[in-house]
């Protein structure tokens, strides 16, 4: 798989957009041809966008089913659109026709989502007997239990749309890389600027701020977490931004969880230290080991590595820390965090996963080490592109040379 593209490639162009959208629509249907899965639902707006390139209000529609797609592996494609958006999708190259949403919601339905979910299942299963001939198998996605009971009531046997969705994902396209690599520059550049205004003084929030409103003006998306945090907030790990102070030789954790550029996402983590001081002992210590577990996990990965393998072999973290260690050796990445979530190995307990390390999947190496004696922990990940030789470290952000210093 060839991963550098022509670097004069114009990323922000509609023609290079477009192209991106219907590879994504062919390698979908590709797997839905291979899992013979004629025909899928999706309302999750990451695969409304992967398959088409079409959004609209991503986050509410996160929330509230409003939106949902038709894709048919040999037939058209078709999006239902929260009412008022419909010219959203107009000129692209992946859709033949958009039709209203139903509210599948009691809110959106006005309290009457069993009703408006039977209007939905009719429509849809008239559509699948024109394009397909018979009512078969649907795969869908995360829609509401009204929703999926009335589909089923129309005669359709339900699949898991997630499966077939997250296969389809899993290795990223030529093109979708560098638009990955360009939301990483981007991203960094946010987290520079963050990292020169950090402050001893400044809350959590602003320092935070400093990094989302860098993020959006390089056309970020979202930002899916507030996970910054100072001095006694980085122990335990997973403690929002908020309203605590910054003070001088305070350890900063920022975890970016950013979905930038083209729905793309971003995520690595540093941790900083706040003032022009040296970090403390204790500081250095739980740098030092942070440091140690994610450079030996991220020479672990390349292709045909087992899963289990990378998990068997991963740094043995310290007893001490062994109780607030990340929840997982690392995650995949793609528009959100996607497959493998990799676990710890567990001697004695069959590993869950069965599988390898590929060329063109993007994983992301965590490690968090914190003490309870101490009261802070440090934070650092890296988002790597698996290749056919091994590993490149998508982010180019330096360590904190003073909590390195012996």
């Amino acid at each position: 798989m060839a991963f550098d593209l022509d670097p004069g490639l114009d990323l922000d162009s509609t023609p290079t957009r477009h192209a991106l959208y219907r590879q994504r629509l062919a390698n979908t249907r590709r797997f839905m041809s291979s899992l013979d899965i004629p025909v899928m639902l999706v309302r999750d707006p990451f695969n409304v966008r992967y398959i088409t390139g079409a959004t609209n209000m991503t986050v509410f529609n996160l929330i509230v089913p409003a939106r949902y797609l038709l894709v048919f592996a040999d037939g058209p494609v078709i999006l239902f659109d929260y009412l008022g958006g419909e010219h959203l999708s107009v000129g692209l190259p992946t859709i033949d026709e958009v039709r209203i949403a139903r509210g599948l919601s009691h809110v959106s339905s006005n309290g009457l989502a069993a009703a408006e979910s039977a209007a939905m299942a009719g429509e849809i299963a008239s559509l699948v007997l024109a394009h397909c001939g018979e009512i078969g198998t649907l795969a869908i996605d995360s829609f509401p239990f009204a929703a999926a009971d009335a589909l089923r009531g129309e005669g359709f046997e339900i699949s898991d749309a997630d499966v077939l969705m997250s296969r389809t994902r899993r290795v990223k396209l030529p093109l979708e890389i560098a638009y990955m690599r360009e939301a990483m520059h981007r991203t960094v550049g946010a987290v520079r600027q963050m990292e020169a205004e950090l402050r001893p003084g400044m809350t959590e929030n602003e320092v935070w701020s400093r990094f989302v409103g860098a993020f959006v003006a390089g056309h970020g998306e979202v930002v899916s977490t507030r996970l910054l945090e100072s001095g006694p907030n980085t122990f335990p790990y997973f403690q929002e931004c908020g309203t605590r102070v910054i003070e001088d030789g305070d350890l900063v954790c920022l975890d970016t969880d950013a979905i930038a550029f083209e729905s793309c996402s971003v995520d690595f983590s540093r941790t900083f230290l706040a003032g022009d001081g040296p970090g403390r002992p204790a500081q250095r210590e739980l740098y030092r080991r942070a440091h140690e577990q994610l450079l030996h996990n991220v020479s672990l990965i390349g292709p045909g590595v087992s899963f289990e393998d990378v998990a068997r072999n991963s740094w043995p973290v310290p007893e001490e820390h062994r109780s607030s260690r990340y929840y997982c050796v690392g995650h995949g990445l793609g528009m959100v965090g996607e497959y493998p979530n990799l676990p710890f190995y567990t001697p004695g307990v069959p590993y869950p996963l069965d599988d390898v390390f590929e060329p063109g999947m993007v994983f992301c190496v965590e490690s968090y080490i914190g003490s309870a004696s101490s009261g802070e922990g440090v934070k650092l990940e890296d988002q790597l592109l698996v290749t056919e030789t091994g590993v490149e470290i998508m982010n180019d952000y330096p360590f904190e040379e003073r909590l390195l210093a012996h």
